[in-house]
């Protein structure tokens, strides 16, 4: 390492424009129990990757099912009456007003027994769509009312952003457009994922006068609701400049004062032509680094 050190510069980089965002996805919610009753069963963990339809819990169904089986004797009485009408109808040895109260019966029994088989179906708590358990709510055994929160499902993909774009860009962005998502990880380490446009509105914001954005990454990396940047565009501007090789991987970079180093935090931008890196602060021009050890 040379005793001057490793100089802090200014340069003119073609860069692209950033914007902060939040990562969201289409379907995050939470699961209600749709039957009173008692916690019978729970077949997943907080956490457990489920798919479509998986079971997640059941109620105690005692009660559905003691009415689905009455309604099902019903139907089969009805259903035999109604073959007696029928046939008796063939022969003119029923009324007209009889077999219509015959054939009504039956299919009030009918309806009956859907409604108890639904009934029934509603003690089965299941994941409405494929996803991950981020929440649950309930415990074995304990008693639930219709519409008690049970559990929350959140998908894991596709992963959205929703960012708000100013001029000129706002105006130039188009659905299918490329952009770069970055997440709120230390330096080099990150996550980072392609992206691209799905969604710019129509208009602007008039609040704001901001235009919405919404990019969905190539491929799942980040958390639900962690803060990132998205990268869309580009811009020259000047702006300050350092070798990589003086950045630590934590954020520090060693100043030369008066023949000591003195560690300093450092928030880096975007990489720069020729082994640079943007420094957004932390560091001024004519500041003289000393490469840290590994």
């Amino acid at each position: 390492m040379a005793d001057t050190g490793l100089l802090v510069d200014t340069a003119t980089v073609d860069v692209p424009r950033t914007f902060t965002g939040q990562v969201f996805v289409e379907h995050d919610v939470v699961v209600a129990a749709r039957a009173a009753g008692v916690i019978d069963s729970l077949f997943v963990n907080l956490g457990a990757s489920v798919q479509r339809d998986a079971p997640l819990a059941s109620i105690e169904r005692q009660a559905q099912d003691i009415e689905r089986d009455r309604a099902l004797s019903a139907v089969d009485q009805a259903r035999r009456a109604v073959v007696r009408s029928r046939e008796l109808a063939t022969t003119g040895g029923v009324t007209t007003e009889d077999s219509e109260h015959v054939e009504a019966v039956y299919r009030d029994a009918e309806l009956t027994l859907r409604r108890t088989e639904r009934d029934v179906e509603l003690t089965r708590v299941v994941a409405p769509f494929a996803g991950k358990i981020s929440a649950r709510y309930v415990k074995p055994k304990q008693l639930v009312a219709v519409g008690d929160t049970l559990f929350r499902v959140t998908e894991t993909a596709p992963q959205l952003v929703r960012i708000r774009v100013t001029d000129p860009l706002a105006r130039q962005v188009r659905v299918g457009d490329r952009a770069t998502i970055v997440g709120s990880g230390s330096t080099g380490g990150a996550a980072r994922a392609e992206a691209r446009v799905v969604f710019a509105a129509p208009a602007y914001d008039a609040a704001s006068a901001t235009r919405e954005v919404i990019l969905q990454a190539a491929t799942p990396r980040f958390l639900s609701g962690e803060s990132v940047t998205a990268q869309l565009g580009r811009e020259r501007r000047r702006t300050i400049v350092a070798p990589r090789k003086a950045i630590a991987s934590d954020g520090f970079a060693l100043v030369m004062e008066g023949g000591r180093t003195v560690l300093r935090p450092v928030a880096i931008g975007v990489d720069v032509a020729g082994n640079r890196v943007e420094i957004v602060s932390g560091l001024a021009v004519g500041d003289r680094l000393a490469i840290p050890r590994r």
